[in-house]
């Protein structure tokens, strides 16, 4: 059993797709196949059930990935500490990354690393369900660090460190029914066609409990799930109103922002593996997050 199958096995587990584990992997298709079939063989077991029209992990595809995650995680340490022993930091970080980074100058910050350790390559790792999905990531170590946004659970094996808070704002047309008023009581929103983030997103998780929290539903007929530029774009022109946070809403100002009450509150946290167990890249990448928290956020949650 060599590293190289067992990462191009977690690129197909993690992918769900061959084509798409090809583009990670850098490797074309036949080789990549040959390599996870030589490692079945190997096993003695179908680690893939490829009876369907998408791939599944089998049962013991599914354990055997979670062991293959941490070998590749512990031999990957073990490199980069002879770099770190040299003098130079180098490795790998990946990164979970938000549609929003809210009131932190995330993009400012991976510029500054990367001029100040060229050698550290950084992985942004964009989710489709939703920040919350990176949870799991972190404790299974997927993922090195993940910016969290509103998480619905604390997990024990994941720190978690609160970086920055912000008010969400109601933003609408300066036509709009409200767009005169200094603020806005949720139950008022009711009759709104909001413009929101898809159920699983924690933002829009956020939303809709402050809704029903007021004793009412929101009623969300548009979804989407890029940036809030397209959401402005719809509220422009006039396809409905959305709840975003205070640092989109100044993106727009042809856009009218009103406070919203009660106070719907937004955190973003920092999810990592314990420190002890981060590689010296990922540690200094987290320790510069932690120095761009706000400073009323130094808080810790385990």
């Amino acid at each position: 059993m060599e590293l190289r199958q067992l990462q191009h096995f977690v690129a197909v587990a993690d992918e769900m797709s061959f084509s798409r584990a090809v583009q990670r992997t850098h490797v074309v298709q036949s080789a990549l196949s040959t390599s996870v079939s030589k490692l079945e063989k190997e096993l003695g077991v179908d680690l893939f059930d490829r009876t369907r029209q998408q791939i599944r992990l089998t049962p013991a595809g599914e354990q055997f990935h979670n062991h293959a995650i941490h070998v590749l995680q512990t031999a990957r340490y073990a490199k980069e500490s002879i770099e770190t022993f040299r003098g130079v930091l180098t490795g790998t970080v990946d990164l979970g990354a938000l549609i929003s980074f809210g009131p932190l100058d995330v993009p400012k910050l991976l510029g500054q690393f990367h001029r100040d350790y060229p050698m550290v390559q950084i992985r942004l790792r964009q989710s489709q369900t939703g920040s919350n999905a990176y949870l799991s990531a972190i404790a299974q170590g997927a993922l090195d660090l993940a910016l969290i946004s509103a998480p619905d659970r604390f997990p024990a094996s994941v720190e978690m460190h609160l970086l920055g808070h912000e008010p969400m704002v109601f933003a609408c047309r300066p036509d709009h029914r409200l767009a005169d008023r200094g603020h806005v009581n949720i139950t008022e929103l009711i009759d709104d066609h909001l413009i929101g983030l898809p159920p699983h997103y924690s933002l829009r998780q956020l939303v809709d409990d402050a809704f029903a929290t007021a004793g009412v539903h929101a009623h969300t007929p548009h979804e989407i799930a890029l940036d809030y530029t397209i959401a402005a774009q719809l509220i422009h022109h006039g396809l409905g109103t959305a709840l975003m946070p205070a640092s989109e809403a100044v993106r727009f100002p042809h856009l009218r922002a009103l406070e919203v009450r009660p106070r719907i509150t937004w955190k973003i946290y920092l999810a990592s593996a314990d420190r002890s167990r981060l590689a010296p890249a990922t540690a200094e990448l987290a320790d510069r997050l932690l120095a761009i928290r706000t400073p009323d956020s130094d808080t810790r949650e385990r």
